[in-house]
């Protein structure tokens, strides 16, 4: 930016130009500024996580939009009242999927029948790069005279987007340095838009980007009643309706509104926020049991590409909202990723009862336009 060019801004960027006392370690490009996003905190929330110990845990939320804390707050309380939340983590990979091209089929097919014995070497050039990459698996796709090389990596509690494409390019290189006239390869990008990175895709579904996490809970009668103001059977019908729909209408995933709670936490804790185009992709499944009269829920959240470390997380704000949720030890990934879905099951299950109790369209008239009503 020219030097100088902001200032035919001054005059409407009086709270914009607020500046932290430290700025130094602020990494974007033309930095002017902050943007305040209100942020509020939900919870309690019963949690048996990845040890299974019982705790209370706590998730701040950046939000501009009213109802949504006040609603996961109350499917919190259902959650507490019928003995909590479980979730465990299944595993994360963090993938980039570089492009190799050459003059004809054939000598794609031999240069993905070669790949296996090079994985070894690719590891070693890769790993070189960082202290906490480490290449998984490699994953070929042919498509005419290109392979799609799929690497992918576990990155430590950091997230790891820039961690794997460093460690990628790194390995390629020495690929193609090394063995580029032998297997003939022609040209080379770095990403061929096979990993689904910050994008709605059913591959970041079937081979996970990100934390890989479940969560569920058994919902009582007698909880539904009492805080969400309908039956859980109720509960379970509404439900099914809201299926339905998605199925006519060809939604991508199956749930309410994840993707509420996903981009609020993410917020407030310093994802990479367009990384909830893949992360809020979840599927929502309610059991009903006739005879005890419980709901049983479980949320599917495959690729939550979440970090502890690196990025977004090392700002002051952002910090605190990871102590909130005790989320910044080691081995500590996992355990956000299984909070972001445990909080979301609280969202989903207070939204599905607003619809049953016909309070939806209320509930927004009063927490969002209070007066203005």
């Amino acid at each position: 930016m020219a030097p100088g060019a902001m200032k035919k801004f001054d005059h409407f960027l009086a709270d914009l130009k607020y500046i932290a006392p430290d700025d130094s370690h602020v990494s974007i490009e033309n930095f002017i500024g902050y943007a305040s996003v209100p942020l509020g905190l939900a919870g309690p929330l019963r949690v048996h996580g990845l040890d299974g110990a019982p705790e209370d845990a706590y998730a701040p939320m950046a939000t501009t939009e009213a109802a949504i804390i006040a609603s996961c707050c109350r499917g919190c309380k259902a959650l507490n009242s019928s003995g909590g939340i479980h979730f465990s983590s299944l595993g994360q990979v963090m993938s980039r999927s570089p492009v190799f091209q050459f003059d004809s089929p054939r000598e794609a097919i031999q240069f993905s029948r070669r790949l296996p014995e090079f994985k070894d070497a690719l590891a070693r050039s890769a790993e070189a790069t960082s202290r906490h990459a480490r290449l998984q698996d490699l994953t070929s796709y042919i498509t005419g005279s290109d392979v799609y090389v799929r690497f992918s990596f576990t990155c430590g509690d950091a997230a790891g987007q820039n961690m794997v494409t460093i460690a990628t390019q790194h390995a390629c290189d020495w690929l193609r340095t090394t063995f580029a006239p032998e297997l003939k390869i022609r040209n080379f990008l770095i990403e061929g838009n096979m990993a689904p990175d910050k994008k709605p895709s059913w591959g970041a579904v079937v081979a996970p980007r990100g934390v890989e996490v479940v969560s569920w809970a058994v919902l009582s009668d007698a909880a539904c009643q009492k805080v969400l103001g309908c039956t859980a059977e109720r509960l379970y019908k509404t439900h099914r309706l809201f299926q339905e729909g998605g199925i006519r209408n060809g939604q991508f995933g199956s749930n309410v509104n994840t993707a509420n709670v996903v981009t609020a936490i993410f917020i407030a804790t310093g994802q990479d926020v367009a990384s909830v185009a893949e992360g809020a992709w979840a599927h929502l499944i309610c059991d009903y049991d006739y005879t005890s009269k419980s709901l049983k829920i479980s949320l599917y959240m495959p690729s939550l590409a979440v970090g502890t470390v690196g990025g977004g997380t090392g700002y002051a704000t952002q910090q605190e909202a990871l102590r909130i949720m005790n989320c910044t030890g080691p081995n500590s990934k996992s355990r956000l990723a299984g909070l972001i879905s445990a909080f979301a099951i609280a969202l989903e299950i207070s939204t599905i009862a607003a619809g049953a109790s016909d309070t939806f369209s209320a509930s927004h008239q009063k927490l969002a336009r209070k007066n203005k009503i």
